[in-house]
């Protein structure tokens, strides 16, 4: 197969040369709510085509090499003094595969546990390109089953205004959970 970056013949879809000097991942932290932070792993414009691979058939191999190459390495070198559980943002399954749920799964370690199916969108409603007022005025309404009274993080693909993260923390947090913070892969900001 052909590296999707570089095009050149490789085993993965990202090959090794790729994953080294493109994909290497450096650590962002934005606040995005007073006291509440973000921290992502790449600028959106490192990552626009592998993002938009979560809409093809492929995207599940991609979310998965690039989950390893960042939110694992996070989850090997976090602790906490509690079990903390990953929520994936709106973990349904497109294309045989839910990215967010994948991005969750790295984070699979002695001191978080991934936790599916928690935090669900009732207002399916596409953000991609939409400006801040248009996020606010099409609230995702999500609603939470199976968690209260726990620790979390957030996980996503992408953060650009904060709505839809500050929306299922805000859900979370009327579940009597705590959200210590977000991950994402990349920020359209930096």
């Amino acid at each position: 197969m052909l590296c999707l970056t570089c095009k050149n013949l490789s085993f993965q879809i990202i090959c090794k040369d790729c994953q080294t000097n493109l994909l290497t991942p450096s650590f962002h932290k934005r606040e995005i709510e007073d006291g509440f932070f973000n921290y992502s792993f790449y600028s959106l414009s490192e990552l626009e085509d592998l993002i938009s691979s979560k809409y093809y058939f492929h995207g599940d191999r991609v979310f998965n090499l690039l989950a390893k190459l960042s939110f694992a390495k996070f989850a090997s070198n976090f602790t906490f003094a509690s079990q903390v559980f990953a929520i994936p943002i709106d973990d349904h399954t497109r294309h045989d595969f839910s990215h967010t749920a994948i991005l969750a799964k790295h984070l699979n370690s002695q001191f978080i546990t991934p936790k599916y199916n928690s935090l669900k969108a009732t207002n399916i409603v596409k953000y991609a390109g939409k400006d801040l007022e248009f996020r606010q005025k099409n609230p995702r309404k999500f609603e939470v089953t199976n968690i209260t009274n726990q620790m979390t993080i957030l996980c996503d693909d992408l953060i650009t205004t904060g709505a839809t993260i500050k929306q299922a923390k805000k859900a979370l947090e009327k579940k009597n959970n705590q959200v210590l913070f977000s991950l994402t892969l990349a920020d359209a900001k930096l």
